[in-house]
């Protein structure tokens, strides 16, 4: 009875030590398999990241060019400015043309006001149609 407990627990320590350099064996192996998968989703987060950076990077551009393209109207309030300066002083050197002089600074003011309406125009191209 006593030799066959001895050769039992020789039969356990040795099953055990299988089982032990086994769960080694696949440790290793869920641990490099845990490892893969961490370096697999960095790689796919660190794309993800590049293409944000680069989306926001052209709404941006967008939005700086939306502001350039509003420039105009600047311009544009400079020339309305032009066009009634120089219709006062029309006037104020020849009353008799004053109708007519009128007339002309009208036609100043739409053409003025014709560029300025581009600037917008464009803003809203810039900005919702480049996506």
């Amino acid at each position: 009875m006593r030799s066959k407990r001895v050769q039992d627990r020789k039969e356990c320590v040795a099953w055990k030590s299988e089982m032990s350099k086994i769960l080694r064996t696949r440790g290793r192996i869920d641990e490099e398999s845990r490892l893969e998968r961490n370096l697999e989703h960095q790689i796919v987060n660190e794309k993800e990241n590049e293409e944000n950076d680069q989306l926001e990077m052209l709404e941006g551009a967008k939005l700086i060019g939306a502001g350039a393209a509003t420039i105009a109207s600047a311009g544009a309030a400079i020339g309305i400015g032009n066009v009634l300066s120089s219709s006062i002083h029309s006037v104020a050197r020849n009353p008799s043309l004053a109708k007519q002089s009128f007339g002309y600074a009208i036609l100043g003011f739409a053409l003025t006001e014709a560029i300025a309406s581009f600037a917008p125009m464009m803003a809203f191209l810039i900005s919702s149609v480049f996506r």
